[in-house]
């Protein structure tokens, strides 16, 4: 019997061969291609790749050139939260499974999204830039705002928000939210709508996924509808926010600071103007890394494909595909 093909699309900064392992002890053959993400590149695909049946993704598109050219893919497992990279359209026409990463890191990002917000709400650069020149406490300008006496406004009440909210609730004054597809609190926030998620936040932490429609979310009109003086913080994607628009809210001191663990276009450019801009503090898309998050990150897709594998389905996925039959 032929051991059934999985192509891992694409290097990345997570070491694919721990789950290449995984499959290839379960009975499958394993291929690593070097499928772009940058819309308009050249993809090539090398011999013997078009008899995948399941792909491993990182950052690759994956569009329905590319499942033209694998047709025998019925299943993809991606090694994120977000599936924007994939054309779930595509997947759905050929009835082919699609299931991200859950619960990797949500307490990772959440931790990590409180670190930012406290850096940035404390001060700390600042600080820090006046120890290293050889000053002390009366060469620190800026008086940080009392914590207790904010609102932490989060947009979108996913996993990550409701574990920030846990973690952050002690330290805030008021946690509030806004998510469309909530409907009832939890206890921990009090649900609102946009408008007043904006006016009242001081301290606005992104949690949306990326789709079409949220591309730009946090714009010049978010800006403008936002309290004076409140800050951002985006641990989600890059694209969420218009990086301009964001640049022109803090000139205009709409915005006090921002602290980002993403930019848009990843890896940025390297003269991305939030890179250096001493009123934001960027950390290089780290809020997942952790030893724990890195064995669910490099193993769990492969443990999603050894299960398709199995059993022809999935219970959990974002695009159910055709229950199939077991290939190993």
């Amino acid at each position: 019997m032929t051991r059934p093909l999985v192509v891992f699309t694409d290097t990345t900064d997570l070491d694919p061969a721990p789950g290449r392992a995984l499959l290839e002890r379960a009975g499958a053959a394993t291929m690593l291609l070097d499928l772009p993400a940058a819309p308009g590149t050249t993809r090539e695909f090398p011999a013997g790749a078009e008899a995948a049946v399941a792909l491993v993704v990182g950052y690759a598109r994956i569009d329905a050139e590319v499942l033209d050219h694998l047709p025998q893919v019925r299943c993809i497992a991606t090694m994120s939260a977000g599936v924007d990279m994939v054309d779930l359209d595509a997947a759905r026409d050929r009835g082919i499974w699609v299931v991200n990463l859950v619960d990797a890191a949500t307490e990772e990002v959440a931790a990590h999204a409180l670190s930012l917000m406290l850096a940035l709400e404390r001060g700390l650069r600042d600080s820090w830039a006046v120890t290293a020149a050889g000053g002390w406490t009366e060469d620190v300008a800026a008086v940080p705002r009392r914590l207790s006496g904010l609102t932490l406004g989060l947009f979108g009440y996913g996993r990550i928000a409701r574990r920030l909210a846990e973690i952050a609730a002690p330290t805030f004054g008021a946690v509030i939210a806004h998510d469309p597809f909530v409907a009832e609190s939890d206890g921990l926030v009090e649900l609102v709508d946009r408008e007043s998620l904006l006016a009242r936040s001081d301290v606005l932490s992104v949690h949306l996924p990326l789709a079409p429609e949220t591309v730009g979310a946090i714009g010049a009109e978010a800006f403008a509808a936002m309290r004076p003086g409140a800050s951002l913080i985006n641990v989600s994607r890059g694209e969420l926010v218009d990086s301009a628009a964001l640049g022109a809210a803090l000139d205009a001191g709409t915005l006090r600071g921002a602290a980002l663990d993403v930019l848009d276009g990843e890896p940025p450019v390297a003269d991305h103007p939030l890179r250096d801009d001493p009123r934001v503090l960027v950390t290089p898309h780290v809020a997942f890394l952790s030893d724990g998050s890195l064995e669910h990150y490099t193993l769990d897709p492969a443990r999603t494909i050894v299960e398709w594998l199995s059993t022809g389905t999935l219970p959990r996925a974002v695009v159910a595909g055709e229950r199939g039959v077991a290939l190993l």
